[in-house]
Parts: structure tokens; C-alpha cells; sequence
């Protein structure tokens, strides 16, 4: 069940803060909610990258209170036929396009409650067809954060099975083996995965952690496990197997990029 609003709402966009888009955003979402508080994650997602942007918002989210409002709006469909859509899921509400940006959100925590918002006299009284972030959904999260207007008011009813999903997963080859792509780079050069511990042997020691032109042998708990500039494999804050490089950049080091396959696999394991 979803927790009452509590006023907070987040912010992402790939709008960058050079011009006055953002600005708009907040502009439209504080003349419905003046009393709202507003937090931008970031408006630095590469140019229309709803893969990195639903990578970020499944960081993130869950570091604010239940009823927090996130609004996402990576949106190269923006006017087309795509949905606009509010998830409840984990006590916290997703204003965003239905293009894919909540499909880790959904794997990880799945929506108790979605509507498809096509209700226009919660809109700007003037629509743009290419700024619905000011128009759609900046408008809805006023009105949703506010507490005055309940999240089935916004939209007719959806069943959250039928989000657009991006095509992720880790994928079991064999009980000693298994390979993910790299979804995520950050500024740091780390590589990110999702695979996560639970998918791998007890003995993380006895693994070898491939990408490219680097293999690794066992899985670290910390950076200081290795010696600066060494290479080494652990697991994120984001709860993903990552290859980093300590006090370096290991996408740069290796020529790593997003999509690069990590293989990981035990000693006995030739299947190579």
C-alpha cells in the first residue's frame, strides 16, 4: 500500500541545466504546489538514454521516504503514442513516459497500483507536443505531492504488468557460470552490473571476473582491497557486480562500454 504524499519530489531529466528547461519544469509543478520540495538527482543523463536513466532512478529512489514523489522525464517519444503513466511501488509514486525508464524499478519492487494519465484538467491548460515535462508531468506531481488529489483521480487504471521493459537480465548459463552486459558506466570509470551476490557461489574468492581484455580473479568487498592502479571486481552501493580500478578509470583502462558482456565463472569452468 502506498504511503500519503509527503510534499518531496525528485527530479531527472537529460534536459542538462544550460537552458531554461528545468526551470520550466519546476516553474509548472510549484504553481499547482508552491509548498513542494523539490530535489534534483540530475539533469546530466546522456541525451535521450533511458537506459542509463533507469539505472539511476533504481540507485536512488529508495534512499527517500515513502511518499516521495520522482518525477523522470527521458522522453525521446515525447508526443508519439507512448503512455504517460504514475507507478506506486515501495511506498514511493513515478511520474514518467512508459518507454522503458521503470523496468528496474518494477523488476526490483513491484507496483502496487499504476494509472495512464489522460486526464487533461490536470495538465497545463496549454499542452506542448514536445514538452509534456512541463506540461504532463511536472503538473500531475503538483497536484499528486500536494495530498489534495489521490493518485486514482489522475488516470484510468493500468495493469503494471504491461510497462515497457527494457531487455535486462543476468543470464544463468550453467551453476558455475554467468554473464551480464555492463548497464551502467559511471564518472568514476566503473563498470556496473546487475548481477547481484545471490547469484554467485559462497566462495567469491575462486571466481574470475571477465570483460574484454581483462580477466580478474575473486570479487573484493572494498577499493583498498587492491593496490592503486590495480584492477578489481566488487559489488556496487547499487547492489551490482562492478569492475573498477583503484585510484584510475577502469572503462578507460580496459575500453569497456556499456553493452561489453561480464562473464563470471569458477576455476573449473572452460566453458570460455
Amino acid at each position: 500500500m502506498s504511503s500519503l504524499p509527503n510534499g518531496i519530489v525528485t527530479l531527472m531529466t537529460d534536459f542538462g541545466t544550460v537552458d531554461g528547461y528545468v526551470a520550466a519544469m519546476k516553474g509548472a509543478l510549484l504553481s499547482v504546489n508552491p509548498r513542494a520540495v523539490l530535489i534534483d538527482v540530475t539533469h546530466h543523463v546522456p541525451t535521450q538514454d533511458i537506459t542509463e536513466a533507469a539505472f539511476q532512478l533504481a540507485t536512488v529512489w529508495y534512499a527517500f521516504p515513502p511518499g516521495t514523489v520522482h518525477v523522470v522525464v527521458v522522453d525521446p517519444g515525447v508526443g508519439s503514442d507512448r503512455r504517460a503513466v504514475v507507478v506506486a511501488a515501495g511506498g514511493h509514486y513515478f511520474v514518467a513516459p512508459d518507454n522503458g525508464l521503470l523496468t528496474l524499478l518494477a523488476a526490483n519492487e513491484p507496483p502496487t497500483q499504476m494509472v495512464v494519465l489522460d486526464r487533461p484538467e490536470f495538465f497545463r491548460s496549454d499542452v506542448s507536443s514536445t514538452f509534456h515535462g512541463r506540461d504532463i508531468f511536472a503538473p500531475v506531481a503538483g497536484h499528486l505531492s500536494s495530498g489534495t488529489v489521490t493518485l486514482d483521480r489522475l488516470g484510468s487504471t493500468a495493469d503494471a504488468e504491461t510497462l515497457v521493459r527494457l531487455p535486462w537480465a543476468a543470464v544463468q548459463d550453467t551453476p558455475t557460470r554467468i554473464h551480464a552486459p555492463v548497464v551502467s558506466v559511471d564518472r568514476f570509470g566503473n563498470c556496473r552490473t546487475l548481477i547481484t551476490r545471490r547469484q554467485l557461489p559462497n566462495d567469491l574468492g575462486s571466481l574470475f571476473v571477465r570483460c574484454g581484455d581483462v580477466t580478474i580473479r575473486g570479487v573484493h568487498r572494498t577499493y583498498t582491497d587492491a593496490a592503486i592502479g590495480k584492477t578489481l571486481a566488487l559489488f556496487g552501493s547499487h547492489g551490482g557486480l562492478e569492475i573498477a580500478v583503484r585510484g584510475g578509470n577502469a572503462a578507460q583502462s580496459w575500453e569497456i562500454r556499456r553493452g561489453d558482456d561480464v562473464v563470471v565463472h569458477t576455476v573449473g569452468d572452460t566453458n570460455l
